[in-house]
């Protein structure tokens, strides 16, 4: 099973249908600061929630959505701190006991594996931050298998970046 994770296009529309064409997956999901509205047609099939930066209605704080027999739980981020750490969103995660939470906000790429979850930020395809700025935009397939989580991470131009993958034992 494949899940798309994209966030923080701040008004990149084209990019976002421009990855949807491109890549193949099971699910799809923005983490919000799309800076659009939930009638594009990008989020046709797609699950989104709302950003800091969106401000047209009908955004949802957060989504948890089955995947497969998997729970993802998806927040942009911002009124967890995840620019501090992750433990708010943990026991938000917990509450609803997700598999794999899915977060924007930072604009910090990221995998982290915690009381066997599995937290994902794919950065932003915009405008990225931290140490793998010079990529200059990401997102993330999630492959999920029996026995493993893997993580790639894809620029803008839709071309995996290996270094950045990351394998959890599930």
């Amino acid at each position: 099973m494949k899940i798309l994770v994209i966030s923080d296009n701040h008004g990149d529309q084209e990019i976002l249908n421009s990855i949807k064409s491109q890549m193949t997956a099971d699910a799809i999901f923005h983490c919000g600061d799309s800076e659009g509205s939930p009638t594009d047609s990008f989020f046709d099939g797609t699950s989104y929630v709302r950003g800091n930066n969106d401000f047209a209605t009908g955004f949802p704080e957060e989504v948890s959505r089955k995947v497969g027999k998997l729970t993802v739980y998806m927040t942009h981020g911002d009124k967890y701190g995840v620019n501090f750490d992750l433990n708010r969103l943990a026991l938000r995660a917990a509450e609803v006991d997700a598999d794999i939470v899915l977060f924007g906000h930072t604009h910090k790429l990221g995998v982290e594996w915690q009381n066997n979850r599995l937290f994902v930020n794919p950065g932003s395809i915009l405008l990225p931050r931290g140490e793998y700025s010079r990529i200059g935009g990401t997102f993330a397939m999630i492959t999920v298998t029996d026995t493993n989580f893997e993580v790639d991470f894809y620029n803008r131009a839709c071309q995996k970046v290996p270094e950045l993958k990351t394998i959890i034992k599930r």
